[in-house]
């Protein structure tokens, strides 16, 4: 049985990220550290070997894989399935904003309550129906391979989830940096988690890990 390596990263840093507003489904761009972290990423590649790039079509991903692909003369297959969580009504507002105006629904979602969506927004239950079945479908097309994937903090936590068995309450103990290197392999059996969270590539720079206040 071949399996599919898989290098799952999430984008580099945005000015939404540095002020700690949810993005959601909003097509936010890279700032100028976020470029340079997706630089630093394609250098730490530069070896590794890699059949095809996929992510989100949302900017914010989509420039962060196209730095990596451009060093190989490859192209960036957008996919939808790949987008961040949508928060609906969250989107645009920090923790404390959503704590004030939000103040029930901010509980739920920092409690993971799976069936919880904020208005206009999807679920956890929603997103892992989303997110793992599209990663399956594009492993799927590279038996014997290694893959570039670059999305978002919610669908690399649902993926570290379902390689590491974990529910979706589970409490987050694993950090979730822009523009780190994540191992997976995926084999029609379902993900197994290789290697996590390396910013090597980074330093002397450390970024700050998601959680649910960050997405």
């Amino acid at each position: 049985m071949q399996l599919t390596r898989i290098l799952a990263i999430r984008h580099g840093e945005t000015a939404w990220n540095r002020d700690t507003r949810i993005q959601g489904h909003t097509d936010i761009e890279l700032n100028d550290h976020g470029r340079w972290q997706a630089a630093r990423l394609a250098e730490a590649l530069r070896d590794e070997p890699i059949a095809a790039v996929y992510a989100s079509d949302l900017l914010r991903a989509f420039e962060t894989a196209q730095t990596v692909a451009r060093t190989r003369d490859l192209t960036v297959t957008r996919h939808l399935g790949l987008r961040e969580r949508c928060f609906g009504d969250f989107e645009g507002h920090t923790w404390t904003e959503l704590e004030q105006r939000f103040p029930e629904a901010s509980m739920a979602w920092r409690k993971r309550v799976p069936d919880f969506a904020p208005s206009g927004g999807e679920s956890l239950l929603q997103l892992e129906a989303r997110v793992v079945p599209a990663v399956e479908e594009i492993a799927a097309r590279h038996p014997g391979e290694q893959i570039l994937i670059v999305a978002h903090g919610g669908v690399l936590d649902i993926l570290y989830r379902a390689a590491t068995r974990l529910g979706l309450q589970a409490p987050r103990s694993w950090e979730l940096a822009n523009t780190a290197i994540n191992r997976l392999l995926w084999s029609p059996e379902g993900l197994s988690l290789v290697g996590w969270a390396d910013t090597g590539h980074l330093q002397p720079h450390p970024t700050s890990a998601l959680d649910e206040r960050h997405a």
